[in-house]
């Protein structure tokens, strides 16, 4: 992975997208604000799920007029997290902040893909209820966690706390990946 990364690197492309004066932040702008909409819709699913919010309305109703919304701005922020990811490729592959906050989107994915195959089997006999079986209650705050846990560690991938090219402890240099460069004779 380290060796696509540094022949991301070497593109003129990512290059020119880091130092653009304007392309960078509107992408950046663009990764944030369609993060609100994913998910703060994503949200509105999961308090329903809870119990806390929106009880009168079954669950079927809040996920038709509301994942629509949350779908489109998945499909924003993977494709703007894709190209501030390829515009400074290695020191974000390099943070640790970035590796959590990959482990933390497959552990939302997961827990996404096990409410849904939950979801789908037995929503029937709880559509209506004010508060949905514990699993999904559960799964719900996971979801919130996870995503919770996502911008916290977005965000602090701007600060080099843990960066390669600063002495580290040794678990921070293997939990960033860093290489330590061979001594000069």
């Amino acid at each position: 992975m380290r060796s696509f990364v540094e022949w991301l690197d070497t593109h003129a492309w990512s290059t020119a997208l880091h130092e653009s004066l304007h392309m960078y932040p509107i992408v950046e702008t663009t990764h944030v604000l369609s993060l609100m909409v994913f998910v703060g819709t994503l949200a509105i699913v999961d308090f329903r799920l809870l119990g806390v919010a929106f009880r009168n309305v079954p669950v079927s109703q809040v996920t038709s007029r509301v994942l629509p919304w949350t779908a489109l701005g998945f499909v924003v922020i993977v494709s703007t997290g894709v190209m501030l990811f390829y515009a400074i490729p290695i020191r974000t592959f390099h943070s640790v902040w970035f590796r959590l906050k990959v482990i933390l989107i497959v552990a939302a994915g997961i827990n996404a893909w096990l409410l849904h195959r939950r979801m789908t089997r037995t929503r029937v006999e709880w559509d209506n209820d004010r508060k949905p079986p514990l699993l999904v209650r559960m799964s719900a705050g996971v979801s919130l966690a996870a995503w919770a846990g996502v911008i916290i560690c977005g965000r602090m991938i701007a600060y080099n706390w843990f960066d390669c090219d600063k002495p580290q402890p040794a678990w921070v240099n293997f939990l960033a990946g860093c290489i330590a460069e061979a001594a000069v004779p």
